[in-house]
């Protein structure tokens, strides 16, 4: 239900605009401390990468409208296409690399929102989630304990980071799909095969164009294997 059923619409989109406001600040003030620290950049992008995600979390829970939230999507992606090119947000752009990644993904954030988040949020929420984590996670665990290393089309990946992508992946649906009645055997059998696809698509789509495919098939995927499937 609603979290403010019983006051006025200004007042609960009020706080619905603040909460996400006050998450965005916190992403972006802890990134740039740690862009000031000099630390690792890929560290400080990813921070930006998974707390960014979690904002359709925080609009899931606190039911804010599709209208507000699509608006929020195409501000974002318009904001991400104008940091590629002119460098506005630095911790925005990919670590050494220029591809549109970061543009892609904002995109994927408002497609789903428009597709989903009248009737069937949770997938949604599954698509940015298993990106914003799952991502990261492959990034972070990639870079940190990377040994078996592979490239495809010039993006340099490593076994244990796809792992990391896998098995965070796979956490993300389940906590979500738990979030609205008790796991199941069916859960876990559409989790499993949607975390090992985005864990392909994270390790082999080019040119950034994973915080595409990633979102958008996890979302698609878990949203037909869980409705039609008897898995």
């Amino acid at each position: 239900m609603p979290i403010t059923s019983d006051i006025s619409p200004i007042t609960t989109l009020t706080i619905q605009i603040s909460a996400v406001a006050i998450w965005l600040g916190l992403v972006f003030l802890a990134s740039e401390i740690l862009r000031r620290l000099k630390q690792d950049p890929e560290l400080v992008r990813k921070v930006v990468h998974i707390g960014t995600g979690n904002v359709l979390l925080i609009a899931w829970w606190l039911h804010i409208p599709t209208w507000l939230c699509v608006t929020a999507g195409v501000t974002f992606s318009a904001i991400a296409l104008a940091s590629h090119h002119t460098n506005i947000l630095p911790m925005l752009n990919d670590v050494g690399r220029k591809t549109y990644g970061v543009f892609y993904y904002a995109l994927s954030i408002t497609v789903l929102v428009g597709l989903l988040w009248d009737h069937h949020p949770q997938y949604a929420v599954i698509g940015v989630m298993v990106m914003s984590w799952g991502d990261g996670m492959a990034a972070l665990i990639g870079k940190r304990f990377g040994k078996h290393t592979f490239i495809y089309m010039g993006n340099k990946r490593s076994l244990e980071g796809s792992l990391a992508m896998f098995v965070t992946s796979l956490i993300v649906m389940l906590g979500i799909f738990a979030s609205g009645h008790s796991l199941s055997a069916h859960d876990i059998g559409v989790a499993i095969p949607v975390a090992a696809i985005a864990a392909m698509l994270e390790a082999f789509s080019p040119g950034g164009t994973d915080n595409l495919s990633v979102p958008l098939a996890s979302a698609s995927l878990s949203y037909f294997l869980q409705i039609y499937t008897l898995i």
